[in-house]
């Protein structure tokens, strides 16, 4: 095997559990029935692609060869735990799916199971938390360190979290399916933060080198409208596309030339999707005449306030004040205050955003949040407090896994050590 070909197979191998993980993993959850076996037989397939792709190259369709050869892992291992008396179910549904197998040509059109997925670790039995983190690993396809992230918790906890949340799965048989409509509203909520969560991964990426995952933009993106497909006059899933495509349509602006965090105050404007700034506002018009002002409106309001702003100077930031205090009155936490003091900060002064991150510093969810840090080391900045912002500075760079950003809070801090 040469390294030309291990590099080939390797991209392909990545390609393919960033892109299709859900995919495969949502199939062969109807084949187990068991969600920490299907991803067990997946990750045997990935093992089985890295021996055998070298060898015999990378097949035309790498999904649908994860598949088959994950459901013939899946087979083996009902072989070996079968005895006919006591696991009787489990051998009838191993001829079944070896019948299967045989058959069927597994080329790459198979069902995409994905919204039964999602909702099957969004299901009631589960704590809200707990149905979060699942559906981000098994739907967004995100590792440990990135939810742990998103939850701004351990990566050992996070792990932990996961494990309950499979066994809790198998132990309470809870079932495959998209629930009947009745059963909508109890999952909804959840089924949305879980999308939202996401996007943000993608939008600003906590780990690796890459400031943007255009992969989960797009991928919650189309979740959101599956969701909105389904169930079109849900305001609140209007209300989160809209945010996404608002939101989302300033991500190719957020890095230049050579990969260099750029900040909304330094974004080049004419790299905006205009096309996704149209249909957002439009979907948001909608949402909001339809069923109010929920979170996810109120969010987009505020994006979409920024998207009509030629520059940043014109940003009508004490209107974008008045809806984070709207936001924080439907969702408290320190992370909308956190907004809501940067905006203060920019329609006010550097002092008064200072005086209102004051009041959640004590927060212990916010100690490890890299934006808090940042956001505080700015406004000092600009406030003329060059010494407590280089502490701010340096604490915000050792809060954060992203190289993008790291280089972005190094650049800052270097810029602020050379004032005297």
């Amino acid at each position: 095997m040469n390294s030309q070909s291990e590099q080939q197979v390797r991209a392909a191998i990545d390609r393919v559990v960033r892109d299709e993980w859900a995919r495969v993993l949502s199939a062969l959850m109807s084949f187990c029935r068991d969600l920490t076996m299907a991803e067990d037989v997946l990750q045997d397939a990935l093992l089985a692609a890295l021996k055998t792709w070298p060898v015999r190259g990378i097949p035309n369709s790498p999904r649908a060869w994860l598949l088959k050869t994950a459901q013939r892992k899946a087979i083996d291992r009902f072989r070996r735990k079968a005895n006919f008396e006591s696991k009787r179910p489990d051998y009838e549904h191993m001829v079944q799916l070896q019948q299967r197998t045989e058959e069927e040509d597994l080329d790459d059109d198979f069902p995409d199971d994905r919204l039964k997925l999602i909702f099957t670790c969004c299901h009631p039995a589960l704590s809200s938390e707990a149905q979060v983190a699942l559906t981000l690993r098994t739907v967004g396809g995100m590792a440990t360190p990135e939810i742990a992230h998103a939850f701004l918790v351990s990566e050992t906890t996070m792990a932990q979290r996961l494990v309950r949340a499979q066994r809790k799965i198998k132990s309470a048989n809870i079932p495959y399916a998209v629930p009947a409509a009745e059963r909508w509203p109890e999952r909804l909520q959840t089924v949305l933060s879980v999308i939202y969560l996401i996007f943000n991964e993608g939008y600003a990426a906590s780990t690796g080198d890459e400031l943007v995952r255009d992969d989960l933009c797009a991928e919650a993106v189309r979740l959101a409208e599956i969701l909105s497909s389904l169930l079109p006059g849900d305001s609140e899933i209007r209300g989160l596309l809209a945010l996404m495509l608002l939101h989302g349509s300033r991500r190719h602006a957020r890095s230049g030339s050579e990969g260099e965090l750029m900040t909304l105050e330094t974004q080049d404007r004419d790299l905006w999707d205009r096309n996704a700034i149209q249909r957002g506002r439009a979907i948001l018009i909608s949402a909001l005449t339809d069923g109010g002002a929920g979170r996810y409106q109120i969010q987009a309001a505020i994006s979409a306030i920024h998207s009509e702003a030629e520059n940043f100077e014109q940003t009508d930031w004490r209107q974008i004040c008045l809806l984070y205090e709207r936001l924080y009155e439907l969702q408290p936490s320190p992370v909308v205050q956190l907004n809501a003091a940067v905006a203060l900060s920019f329609a006010e002064s550097p002092e008064a955003g200072l005086q209102a991150i004051e009041d959640i510093s004590s927060s212990q969810a916010l100690q490890d949040y890299q934006p808090y840090h940042a956001a505080r080391a700015d406004m000092l900045y600009r406030a003329g407090r060059r010494k407590p912002a280089v502490q701010a500075y340096e604490i915000a760079l050792g809060t954060t896994c992203n190289e993008a950003e790291k280089r972005f809070l190094q650049k800052r801090l270097d810029s602020l050590r050379q004032i005297h």
